[in-house]
């Protein structure tokens, strides 16, 4: 999972030239799904539309916004799937966040249920 981090710097950087940038995302998503690499991805809501639920004690406790207070936060993410976490990281590099503020990337544990 490439998982796409911003912040109000980069959000502000992309918002100057949004054409340009959403030209890079739509051909870079382009070529991985021609290379039966890109398994889907979506945009997140800003964490102004986030709710962390905390249950302790069987007591569900909700409040608004993300868990921890950051300057980054998450905006979206993509599945990917490639030969291994190198290649991974060949396609976060490439994702114009990388640039602006940060990609991380994480394997996801394939869990067999029985």
């Amino acid at each position: 999972m490439l998982m796409i981090y911003t912040n109000a710097e980069s959000q502000q950087a992309v918002a100057e030239r949004v054409d340009e940038v959403m030209a890079e995302v739509d051909a870079l998503t382009e070529q991985l799904a021609k290379s039966g690499e890109l398994v889907g991805g979506q945009a997140l809501d800003g964490p102004g539309g986030a709710r962390t639920v905390k249950v302790r004690n069987g007591v569900p406790a909700v409040t608004d916004g993300p868990f921890v207070e950051a300057k980054e936060f998450l905006a979206g993410y993509l599945i990917v799937e490639c030969a291994d976490i190198e290649r991974a990281t060949e396609i976060a590099a490439r994702w114009p966040d990388a640039r602006l503020c940060a990609m991380e990337v994480r394997p996801i544990i394939d869990e067999v249920t029985g």
